[in-house]
This record gives C-alpha cells, structure tokens and sequence, in this order.
C-alpha cells in the first residue's frame, strides 16, 4: 500500500503500476454503484461514491396497476422496454396482484421492442420474444423506429424509466397512436446528500480527478445539489488537464446530454457498459497526468494525489500536492507566496505555504526539487 510521504519498495524489478494508481475517480450511480467501485479500484483508482440518486420502486402505486388493468382489458399493439430492472418489476407488481399471468399473455400477443441489452435479457427471461432491439442503445433509437414504422391507430405501452419519456410518449401520439405510459419507478434525491455536497465540495477545489455518470438523470440530480456551486463545478469539469481539471465521463450520449447542452465534453466509451466505461477511465486519465524532468536528471510525473519520481510513486497530502501542481503549471516560472496560497485550502496563511513546501520536499526525500528564490517565491526545478 502507498503510504503517506513514502515510496512504494519492493524488489530491484518493480511492478507496473495499474493503470488508475494515484488517480480518485466519482461514482455518482446507485444501481451497480459497488460494482463500479471494485472495477475502479482493481485498477488501482481511489472511489469517492456519492449516488446523486435513488431508485423508488412503485409496486403499489396507484398509476402503475392503473396501467396495467388498461392493458390487460385492452391488449396493447406495442410494447416498450426501456430497462430490464424496470421490466421486471412491472411483471413483480403484477404478479403480486395476481395479475402476472394476464399480464404476460397480453406482452406475448404484442410486438416488444427493446432500449438495451438489459431490457432484451428481461424481456426474454419472462418467455417473451422481441421484435427488435436498439442496436445503439438509445432512446432516440427506439423513437426513430417507431416513427419510420407508423404507429396509427396502435396502443403502445411504453414502460418509464425513472424520468417521464416525453419523446416516446410524443412520437406515438403525434403518429396517430394511442401512449400508455407504465411507472413502474421514479429517481429522487438520496434521503441524505452530504456525500453528493462533499463530491461537489471536492470537484470545485479540483481534488477528484474524474466523475463518472451512468444516466441523464444523476448529471441533472448533481447539478441540481450542487445549487449556487454548479458553475464552478462547471468550470472544473470544462478545464484542460493542465489546470487540473475534472474529467467527466459518461456511459453514453443519451446520459451526456445534459452536460452537453452546457458546453462539457464527455469521455464516452463505443459501447454503453460498465467495463466499457471503466476501460475508458483507465485509458484517459493516464492520458492527463503531467511529465517533466528535474534539472537533477530526475524524472517526474503527477498523477491524481500521486508523485512518481523516477516511476517510484508517493502519496502527498492536499497542500504539498496543491503546491506541486501550481509550480508544474507555472512551468519553472517564480510564484510568490501570495499566489500558492491561492491553491491552499481556506484558511491557510502565508506560513501554510512554507510548511506545505518543506513537506512537499520531505516527502519525496529530493530537498532539490523546488528552489527557493529569495524574496520572490519557489519555482519547480526543471530542466531547461
């Protein structure tokens, strides 16, 4: 394990290190959120999980068996699976109220189309046949299909997932079909968002290296906590690597939307999965880390919370690795202490600013990697 201000030792042939070492990754999602975590960790990334959102289940909501009675008495034409958690739970519910056998010969006489992989392996273990499935994945797919198919004078059941879908339910009607939405749960806000506020806390003074996002709905929750903070979390999403900026990372499009719309770029894996989207983090962040070379000859590399020096890794504490990453930027230019008190957590004097640089020195055991300039500040030691 890295400790605190020490080298990782071992023999003479030191491991490689995994890909995500040094590196503290987000998981803003609920469902799989642990899942996520092991993948990010077993390549070496720290997790900070902070579900932006919580699933409600509806097994009893009064909308939901309302649907489902409409259905049953009147067969749909067309049938909808946006997701395979809420699939089966709509089939859950209804076999609860010992409707699950109508309910599943009405599905039966229908033409099922499906979002994703995970609604078409619900759809099929219930017995049931698709009639097609969404090769990109994506909502707007299924709403292109529909339309280029005609749905005049059809009943679709279109079964929700967590958010209205306004673009079905718009494209049917306005096709001359008739829309049965299906609730069969709804996204909240978690009973309790101080991690979210922490993760917010974190983005803002740039001490997460990346956030990962699994749908729409969560980036929409995060901004929405986030409140008065949302432009400054932000603007640490849409900064370059090189002033430490936040990489945001979302399974797809359709989840990428909405920071999107607000000029953020995404990294998006070709594929919407889990391991898609952790083999993405891996590959980019390494991508960002920042590579000099010490006037002594030594090589040097940030990475996250992590110094390499001469590929030997050290963990710092917030204010030595607050300091090295402004010298780094200042590209062996002088800053005074007023300006690296800047980067400082709140409250910390011009003393802060010498304590942070002795131990900054300390702790990769090289006294010689920052200069002092006498009357003028420090400046990173590098190569000219």
């Amino acid at each position: 394990m890295v400790g605190t201000g020490a080298p990782v030792r071992g023999s003479d042939a030191r491991p490689a290190l995994a890909p995500l070492t040094g590196y503290t990754v987000a998981v803003t999602a609920q469902r799989r959120a642990d899942e996520l975590s092991t993948l990010l960790e077993r390549r070496g990334a720290r997790t900070v999980v902070a579900p932006t959102l919580r699933i409600v289940p509806l097994p009893d909501d009064e909308a939901l068996r309302a649907a489902t009675v409409e259905l049953i008495r009147e067969a749909p034409d067309l049938v909808v699976a946006t997701t395979g958690i809420g699939f089966r739970g709509w089939l859950e519910a209804a076999e609860g109220w010992g409707m699950g056998d109508d309910l599943l010969r009405v599905c039966a006489q229908a033409r099922i189309l499906c979002r994703g992989p995970k609604a078409l392996g619900a759809v099929r273990a219930a017995g049931l046949t698709e009639e097609w499935t969404a090769p990109s994945e994506t909502g707007d797919e299924v709403v292109e299909y529909l339309r280029e198919r005609g749905v005049a004078g059809q009943k679709v059941a279109i079964q929700l997932h967590g958010d209205p879908a306004e673009d079905f339910i718009r494209t049917v009607r306005a096709g001359g079909g008739a829309a049965v939405p299906v609730p069969v749960y709804r996204w909240t806000l978690p009973t309790d968002i101080t991690p979210v506020q922490r993760l917010v806390d974190a983005v803002c003074a740039r001490r997460i290296d990346a956030v990962t996002f699994t749908s729409a709905p969560a980036v929409n929750a995060l901004l929405r906590i986030a409140g008065d903070q949302a432009a400054d979390m932000l603007e640490a999403f849409r900064a370059p690597a090189e002033d430490n900026g936040v990489l945001p990372v979302a399974v797809g499009p359709v989840t990428a939307a909405p920071l999107t719309r607000l000029r953020v770029e995404t990294a998006q894996p070709q594929r919407a999965r889990l391991g898609s989207l952790v083999r993405t983090v891996a590959s980019a962040l390494p991508k960002r880390s920042r590579r000099m070379r010490l006037a002594t000859g030594h090589r040097i590399e940030l990475r996250g919370h992590m110094v390499l020096l001469d590929d030997e890794p050290f963990q710092l504490p917030p204010a030595p690795m607050a300091v090295i990453r402004a010298l780094a930027s200042a590209e062996g230019k002088v800053l005074s202490r007023t300006e690296l008190l800047g980067h400082l957590p709140r409250g910390a004097d011009g003393h802060a600013v010498e304590m942070a640089v002795t131990r900054l020195r300390d702790a990769v055991h090289l006294r010689t990697c920052v200069e002092t300039v006498i009357k003028r500040g420090y400046r990173l030691n590098l190569e000219v």
